[in-house]
């Protein structure tokens, strides 16, 4: 599968403008397209997907598998994927693209303050329209749909993936420095202590990305508020100064003061986090079942292999979220371009709909339909099979991630300023001001009151 990073040809794109007037059944961007109801002759042609993954990925894997097989049916028609895994870069590319107005037909896109302006600009196909047309939204997973809906309501993000986020950790280290897995959020935190005691890093964290402590952030405010307080706090009707924010800007103040995480943790990336973990060194990280090749599979080192065990997000006194509410996620969805949206286009993705789930099942990853079982693949540890079926006891909320909540700016100023927050460089109340400040500055940018 091609996976160069240059731009595409406009060949392909002018193939659909043509095809507007001779036979697309619609013009692009018009009222029919936003809705997915175009209709007309299907006209095999080569169109480009954009996406912020990893090359080798299973996602990709499996599109590309379905995209394949449509091509034997449909002689012409090819997918160009294009992936920039980079998430910094592939959003500058995205941005960068749509004032261009040079999207292509598919593109990643997470339910966030940009994507909402490509919605009022009337750029985006409605997907929920698109799946209830073509008999199958009843098949994905409640919350998969719900982590892909925007502030309308509206869903402009084919689910691809399903996740759950944990916080895996060792058995034997909890067990050496007699601790049980924590209840409440001020458990957790107390459960730093013990475990440096003994010599282990509390928590591996990836700290050069931003959005894993900007998780920790979330966690009491969720548990306090649900969504609604960053749902408020990005439109500025709610402050991080408000009990909810403090709540949250405490957390991460208290879990640096209790040296949860490795020294030197801001220039750790992923690897580096998640390879303090396997080796044993570190005993917890906040991860998802997307690594559950990695968790849960003889590919551990033996040393850990039979000793991770994982737990749910704790709690705390006053919660309004249950314990089956926590992070779950579909991960960035398959947004689809109204500009240049056809019947190819759309009966590309009647026919991904049908197919992908299987395939992508097929890989040992979470369908986020509910209809089709995923595959347990050979080497699993049983800790595999047992994090499958926390799919069938979850709630019915999921905590939705600030990243894609909050306006661009407020974002880097929320990521830059969190790390100085847990290194004790600030204080919550320093912290609490900067975001407050940034959303008051460039909230009124992306959000009309």
């Amino acid at each position: 599968m091609n996976s160069r990073r240059g731009m595409w040809s406009l060949a392909g794109l002018m193939v659909c403008v043509l095809g507007v007037a001779t036979g697309c059944g619609t013009s692009v961007g018009s009222p029919e397209a936003v809705r997915g109801s175009v209709s007309g002759p299907v006209e095999p042609r080569t169109i480009t997907w954009l996406n912020s993954r990893p090359s080798d990925g299973p996602v990709i894997k499996a599109v590309a598998e379905v995209a394949a097989e449509y091509g034997k049916s449909h002689p012409g028609f090819k997918l160009n994927i294009i992936s920039t895994p980079d998430r910094p870069s592939y959003l500058q590319k995205v941005e960068m693209l749509a004032a261009a107005k040079k999207l292509p037909e598919l593109f990643d896109e997470d339910a966030t303050p940009f994507a909402e302006k490509l919605r009022k600009q009337n750029r985006l196909v409605d997907v929920g329209n698109l799946l209830e047309e073509f008999g199958a939204k009843d098949r994905f997973r409640p919350l998969a749909l719900q982590y892909q809906q925007f502030d309308n309501g509206g869903i402009y993000g084919l689910p691809l993936e399903f996740a759950m986020e944990y916080f895996w950790y060792n058995k034997k280290t909890f067990q050496k420095a007699g601790i049980a897995p924590p209840k409440t959020l001020d458990e957790f935190i107390a459960s730093c202590e013990p475990l440096r005691a003994k010599g282990y890093i509390p928590i591996a964290l990836d700290g050069k990305d931003g959005w894993p402590l900007e998780r920790y952030l979330a966690y009491y405010p969720f548990r306090l508020q649900g969504n609604d307080f960053v749902k408020k706090l990005k439109k500025g009707d709610a402050k991080m100064s408000d009990p909810a924010g403090k709540s949250g800007a405490e957390f991460v103040s208290r879990l640096g003061k209790a040296g949860c995480f490795a020294d030197g943790f801001s220039s750790a990336g992923y690897t580096d986090a998640t390879d303090l973990f396997t080796t044993g060194r570190a005993a917890m990280i906040n991860d998802g079942t997307w690594d559950l090749g990695l968790l849960a599979t003889d590919t551990l080192p033996k040393s850990v292999r039979d000793d991770v065990g994982y737990f749910t997000l704790p709690t705390t006194r006053g919660a309004v979220t249950g314990p089956g509410d926590y992070v779950v996620s579909s991960g960035i969805g398959m947004a689809v371009n109204a500009q240049n949206f056809d019947p190819l286009v759309k009966d590309f993705l009647k026919y991904l709909v049908a197919r992908y789930p299987a395939k992508y099942a097929a890989l040992g990853q979470i369908s986020p339909t509910t209809d089709t079982p995923t595959a347990i693949p050979d080497g699993a540890t049983p800790v595999y099979g047992q994090v499958l079926r926390e799919a069938d006891r979850l709630g019915t909320r999921t905590a939705k991630p600030w990243d894609t909540e909050l306006d661009p700016t407020t974002n880097n100023v929320v990521q830059q300023n969190l790390v100085l927050l847990a290194q004790g460089n600030i204080s919550p109340r320093e912290f609490e001001k900067s975001v407050d400040e940034a959303v008051i500055i460039n909230s009124p940018r992306f959000f009309v009151k």
